[in-house]
């Protein structure tokens, strides 16, 4: 049994602005995510879900200046990311980068050697690759081409899930995996998720937008964010609310309330 347990987190990004170096995303978030639950995390854009994954797995540009997050009691933000992989965190990035010259066997035949501590024996590993490649409907010719280097949206985001099959991570962390995806590639992704949790009883934390994914990666958890920190908890039926009904009370609710601090702040200027 795993744990990753996140304490009023509040996470800072750099922007690059001389004005303003850094605005605070994260404002306070408390989570856990535990082996064998499925956690979605939705909510609209700019509300700091992707911050949070970035904040996990020890983004540079992203700055924790409160709160804790520990994996199985250790404390992760004293961690390399490296050494945050070889504890068990996996992230699979909303849009995977390219890396020309490096091929796909290679990239993860040395990341499999870096998490498990030593080489795959050959013979079984070029099994083991195939198999998952074909659970996957990825051709075996991707194999020894570059690291999502020409890859459609959906290609790179089967090599994503490939990886995950592959490094058998505690808690896996799946950043709008959904998103470029048609009808048949979300379900080829979906079942490759589904297959991770359930042979390795892995924690997921799934963040989305959309309620698409969620009809084939039923959630034990659902969370909205909004303004930087998770507003409403509740089961797979919170999903559904959200499909028929969106984010508009929980944005209108963020309107109300910073509207409400900045009264607050014309005021004690006027005292």
């Amino acid at each position: 049994m795993s744990t990753l347990e996140i304490r009023g987190l509040h996470v800072s990004v750099q922007t690059g602005d001389a004005a303003e170096p850094t605005k605070e995303i994260l404002r306070g978030v408390d989570l856990t995510v535990r082996s064998g639950e499925t956690h979605a995390i939705m909510g609209p854009n700019g509300s700091g879900k992707s911050t949070l994954s970035y904040a996990i797995a020890g983004h540079p540009k992203y700055e924790v200046t409160a709160g804790t997050i520990t994996l199985d009691g250790e404390d992760v933000l004293a961690m390399t990311v490296d050494e945050r992989a070889r504890a068990g965190l996996f992230l699979a990035m909303q849009y995977p980068v390219e890396v020309p010259g490096v091929s796909m066997s290679g990239f993860l035949r040395s990341a499999v050697t870096a998490t498990r501590g030593e080489a795959p024996k050959l013979r079984h590993w070029v099994k083991e690759v195939k198999a998952a490649m074909a659970e996957l409907d990825i051709e075996p010719s991707f194999a020894e081409r570059s690291v999502n280097e020409g890859f459609s949206g959906g290609e790179k985001k089967r090599h994503e899930i490939l990886q995950l099959a592959l490094l058998k991570p505690k808690i896996a962390i799946l950043d709008e995996t959904d998103s470029g995806l048609d009808v048949d590639a979300l379900r080829v992704v979906s079942e490759g998720v589904n297959r991770y949790a359930a042979d390795n009883d892995g924690g997921v934390l799934l963040i989305t937008h959309y309620t698409r994914i969620l009809k084939h990666i039923r959630p034990d958890f659902v969370h909205v964010f909004s303004g930087g920190r998770i507003v409403e908890s509740g089961g797979a039926e919170l999903a559904d609310e959200l499909e028929t009904n969106g984010y508009v009370r929980f944005t209108d609710a963020d309107k109300a309330e910073a509207a409400e601090a900045a009264k607050g702040a014309q005021q004690d200027v006027a005292v």
